[in-house]
């Protein structure tokens, strides 16, 4: 089983460009299968069965000199397995591990699929004099690499890259990024830029019930997640936020849409615009009244598999993000999507980063922490630990404001770990991957973007041997916390 993957789109499309008819028809369908989709809710038709995990992993092919390689469409050939498929950059590609149950056999089934993929892709990446990275910007990566001749072939890449343009009246996408002590401003006439940003998008399928209360917590928990995991501090070259991805991604795709109720304008890469107070259908409701189409490709298949609605959504990327999917059996499912943490730095780190998650969202959701968490600070907080990882402050219930670390070891991880052993999980996986490797690597400040700046503080700016040093360590498969500088 996998989860249908209508949030990277994985299906190709069959043209890039389109006519009004096109897109007058896409709407039509759009809003039947939107009013399907609410009488769905109404009728909770979803699976509610059991709690269901996954994940993806975007992953760089470098060469033998730490540079991006285009070559991602000869690694899938080699590889040939569906679960690898390719990403917006010919130098990128991506991971899918199959759903698993909630339960005490999920760390050992996480890491081992992630493992078994990744070994895989590096055995036939080292065959193509190619390796395999896992980090959230390539250090060695310089803008005039991310041009169109480097997007991979998939139509729905180059279409997306048509109409984001077309909505901009073509007008160039800036990215402007300010860090301590530096600053980035480029100008792109695509949006290849996005390509510089690999992620690691968490998946929580839960009962309709508990879907809304979930995904406000996902978004509570956004800021600790950017902080804990931040991995992306250079920018081709420059020393910028240590979760520059988050900045950069929001930039390179920038569409105009509506306008939230204190007249901030809501793109399509976004925070989003407050919590749902009832229920995840608000988030559909406001998909298609809020934001314009972007791939009118319209299917004939029954109106039940919601191939319209899904694609669409699938082009509004919200760093939390709710997705229908449809299991073995046929019957529609809900799941939440979590984009915030940059891939890498090693398989045990990810798997913490995922099992942290899972715990603190169980951890939280009882409590529904948003009622003294108002969506504004939740976003201050996201965006002050997107900046400043794991010396960011944030706002917590209590209205006072403490350093993420605290909040992280002194509330999230014993939380996370009594909901988890709640859940039957062994204290062995929870006293490693949450003690271990997180409690760890928060208290002495060790994340990726840490140590990246580090070596470069002690090496100087040479981003080959930065790449080379991270690649070795991450090889070795230790927690980034331990890694030798």
């Amino acid at each position: 089983m996998q989860f249908t993957n209508d949030s990277s789109m994985s299906s190709n499309i069959a043209k890039t460009e389109f006519s009004e008819q096109d897109f007058r028809q896409f709407q039509q369908n759009l809003r039947k299968e939107t009013l399907m989709l609410m009488e769905w809710f109404s009728e909770d038709v979803f699976e509610n069965r059991q709690v269901m995990c996954g994940f993806e992993l975007e992953g760089w092919l470098v060469d033998q000199n730490c540079n991006p390689a285009a070559r991602n469409e000869e690694l899938l050939a080699r590889v040939n397995n569906p679960l690898v498929m390719a990403g917006l950059s010919k130098y990128n590609f991506e991971l899918n591990v199959a759903p698993h149950p909630l339960n005490h056999c999920l760390p050992e089934f996480l890491r081992g699929e992630l493992q078994t993929l990744w070994d895989s892709c590096s055995r036939h990446a080292r065959e193509m004099g190619c390796q395999t990275l896992m980090v959230g910007i390539l250090p060695t990566l310089q803008d005039r690499m991310l041009t169109l001749q480097n997007m991979s072939s998939m139509q729905r890449f180059h279409a997306l890259n048509r109409e984001i343009l077309r909505t901009r009246s073509c007008h160039p996408l800036k990215i402007n990024i300010e860090g301590p002590n530096d600053r980035l401003e480029v100008v792109h006439n695509d949006v290849m830029a996005e390509a510089a940003a690999t992620s690691l998008q968490i998946h929580f399928q839960v009962p309709l019930s508990k879907t809304a209360a979930f995904y406000n917590v996902a978004h509570v928990l956004s800021a600790p997640m950017a902080a804990l995991s931040a991995n992306s501090p250079f920018l081709f070259g420059r020393e910028l936020w240590d979760e520059t991805r988050i900045p950069l991604l929001e930039q390179a795709a920038h569409t105009p849409s509506f306008v939230d109720p204190t007249g901030r304008p809501v793109s399509r890469v976004t925070f989003g615009r407050d919590y749902v107070r009832d229920s995840l259908k608000e988030v559909f409701l406001e998909n298609l009244d809020g934001y314009p189409v972007l791939l009118p490709v319209t299917f004939n298949h029954d109106p039940g598999m919601m191939n319209h609605l899904r694609l669409h959504n699938g082009t509004i990327w919200r760093w939390n993000r709710p997705l229908i999917g449809f299991g073995e059996n046929g019957r529609p499912h809900l799941r939440i999507e979590h984009r915030v943490p940059a891939a890498g730095p090693s398989i045990p780190d990810i798997i913490a980063n995922i099992l942290f998650f899972y715990g603190a969202m169980l951890h939280l959701q009882p409590e529904v922490p948003q009622a003294s968490i108002s969506f504004e600070e939740a976003r201050t907080n996201f965006y002050a630990a997107a900046r400043s990882g794991l010396d960011a402050q944030v706002r917590w219930t209590s209205g006072n404001s403490m350093p993420v670390e605290t909040l992280i070891l002194q509330h999230l991880i014993p939380g996370a770990i009594l909901a988890l052993a709640a859940a039957g999980f062994r204290s062995s996986d929870l006293r490693y991957y949450l003690v271990d490797i997180l409690a760890q690597r928060v208290a002495s400040h060790r994340n990726g973007a840490w140590w990246q700046k580090a070596f470069v503080k002690k090496h100087g700016p040479d981003f080959r041997m930065l790449t080379q040093a991270y690649l070795e360590n991450q090889n070795l498969g230790t927690p980034v916390h331990e890694w030798s500088i």
